[in-house]
């Protein structure tokens, strides 16, 4: 007896070849082996969530006059001389309340001490850094001069300077701080 074409005989099946429908992309082969797997060309690598926490704030002048302003570098500015003018802030550590942590930064990144007259509100935004997408919340305070001199924290700020009141909100470079002060009302410890 002979067998039906097709049907096979003794371990010699043909292999039948599927038809892929026209929508769909080439073919692959699967693998054990991620290097031979390929990888869609739209995917892009998920971004890791990182959430931030800081304070810090507006510290007025013992005369009440004068706002503190710290300034850094704009990176973006090709000729490197822009500063960005913006209020002092810092990570909260582990432990320390947000007041607390106010009060430190203030005096790190200024080298102003000073002390906390009110809560100016919490702002919060989103960035890119070091391929990470990070939630920033930021909790402001407004603070009087108790003491100290003028002393860009080194590494981290560039300058450090009063401005009259009435020019702060100007000279802020984020809008985010712009509206926070503006919305603060009357400046005055």
């Amino acid at each position: 007896m002979i067998p039906a074409p097709g049907a096979g005989s003794e371990g010699t099946k043909k292999k039948r070849k599927r038809k892929r429908p026209a929508n769909r992309g080439p073919q692959t082969q699967s693998s054990s082996n991620p290097e031979k797997t390929p990888h869609p060309k739209n995917k892009r690598p998920y971004a890791k969530r990182v959430d931030e926490v800081s304070a810090g704030g507006l510290v007025i002048d013992s005369s009440g006059t004068q706002g503190l302003l710290i300034g850094r570098i704009d990176h973006k500015d090709s000729t490197g001389k822009r500063i960005l003018w913006s209020l002092p802030k810092g990570h909260i550590e582990e432990g320390e309340t947000p007041e607390q942590a106010a009060i430190r930064e203030v005096a790190e990144e200024t080298g102003i001490t000073s002390s906390i007259t009110k809560s100016l509100g919490v702002i919060d935004f989103w960035f890119m850094a070091g391929g990470k997408r990070i939630h920033k919340t930021v909790h402001h305070f407004m603070f009087t001069e108790v003491s100290g001199e003028l002393t860009p924290q080194v590494s981290e700020v560039d300058e450090v300077s009063w401005f009259p009141l009435a020019e702060i909100v100007d000279r802020l470079a984020y809008p985010d701080e712009k509206k926070l002060i503006a919305r603060s009302g009357e400046l005055s410890a």
